[in-house]
């Protein structure tokens, strides 16, 4: 089994050309335990992350994908950084018709944060199901 690289900016995240690059089709990552650290306090934080993406010429390698994930474990960023830094990596990789990221980050100091962004519309056609991930219920 291949070692966690030790920082996000050190994992190689590692592309095939997609099969079927001209359908018009969504994939998605859902990686419900991903972790990483306060920036302030060194305290783990904990998402549940949704990436949906519209493949062009390339698909992301799942193993690359599940380690580039792991190495943000002993990663000191804000929720908004990872997100975002998750999702631009990608889009820099694989130059995707569409992509967008969903953080849900579980509370810690009693307040959820959660984080979306989306490279623009999706395309015309395309399936987009919902993310799937209940929100925080200790709202209200």
């Amino acid at each position: 089994m291949s070692p966690t690289p030790s920082s996000p900016e050190t994992a190689q995240l590692e592309r095939i050309a997609n099969p079927h690059s001209d359908a018009l089709y969504l994939a998605r990552f859902t990686q419900p335990e991903f972790t990483s650290l306060c920036p302030v306090t060194g305290q783990p934080d904990f998402a549940h992350l949704v990436i949906d993406y519209a493949p062009d010429q390339w698909i992301v390698e799942s193993k690359s994908l599940k380690l580039f994930l792991g190495a943000f474990r002993n990663h000191g960023a804000f929720h908004e950084d990872c997100t975002l830094m998750i999702a631009k990596r990608l889009v820099a990789t694989l130059s995707p018709r569409w992509l967008r990221i969903a953080g849900y980050w579980y509370p810690r100091g009693g307040m959820p944060i959660d984080v979306f962004w989306q490279t623009c519309e999706p395309p015309t056609g395309l399936w987009v199901p919902d993310p799937g991930v209940q929100p925080y219920r200790g709202r209200g």
